[in-house]
């Protein structure tokens, strides 16, 4: 999977991209991310990436030209994708998408935004991660490669957590628990300690399907419980979470 990013602060990426699952991804030659400044591309001594907008306003606005010398330059993969609020939602179905492609490119916007002309003429889409407003793109450009590397073949060491992880399946997922069994007078669910695969399987459903309903009902997007469901819910009827929604 190759990931390029245009971002005028490339060095922005240089600690997220380095550990963990993306940096063990990169060094095993799974993940190839590469980075391009704009402002290489600039017509000035000071590399100027930035005008004043016409029709006057507050802020700045990035100029058309830099970034698109920038891309020219580059044999950046398509599509290129901007990171900006008015952009199609980032979700874990979007996240699929891309990682079944060879690759695609991040255009990472900063000030009051890019030049119209780059969103019309030089990307071919629009990506937000959010509905709130970030100081540039590049926190948003790392939700985004982290998301996807996940999913591309050999990243994850374990090809069963990425099937179980909320929203691989349209629910959230069930509660974890570890060791030990009890812990300041909280004990990790019986049947999680049964030894029965079936029974934990079913379990594992119900708390899913719970945690679901009651902290994102959207996700199921209006649709009535099945009567499979409605029998999880009645076999587990105990919302055994152990973990408070401490956000109400």
């Amino acid at each position: 999977m190759r990931i390029d990013v245009f971002s005028i602060f490339p060095d922005y990426f240089a600690g997220p991209l380095g550990v963990s699952l993306l940096g063990r991804a990169r060094e095993a030659g799974l993940l190839d991310v590469r980075l391009h400044d704009p402002r290489d591309f600039a017509a000035d001594r000071h590399r100027t990436v930035d005008d004043t907008p016409f029709g006057g306003g507050a802020g700045m606005i990035m100029a058309p030209g830099p970034l698109f010398a920038a891309f020219d330059a580059s044999d950046a993969p398509r599509p290129l994708l901007l990171l900006s609020a008015a952009g199609r939602r980032f979700d874990q179905a979007v996240a699929t998408e891309l990682a079944a492609r060879g690759g695609f490119s991040l255009l990472c916007g900063r000030y009051e935004g890019v030049d119209q002309r780059v969103a019309d003429y030089l990307c071919d889409g629009e990506l937000s991660v959010g509905d709130y407003v970030l100081a540039g793109g590049e926190a948003a450009a790392l939700v985004v490669i982290d998301a996807v590397a996940r999913l591309v073949h050999g990243v994850m060491g374990n090809a069963e957590s990425e099937r179980d992880e909320s929203f691989a399946t349209g629910l959230l997922e069930y509660p974890q628990y570890t060791r030990p069994a009890e812990f300041r007078g909280h004990a990790v669910p019986d049947v999680l300690r049964t030894g029965d695969h079936a029974r934990v399987a079913r379990w594992r459903r119900a708390q899913a399907l719970r945690r679901t309903l009651s902290r994102r009902p959207d996700l199921l997007g209006g649709r009535p419980l099945t009567p499979g469901e409605e029998a999880l819910l009645t076999e587990f009827p105990e919302d055994a979470s152990g973990s408070p929604d401490t956000l109400g």
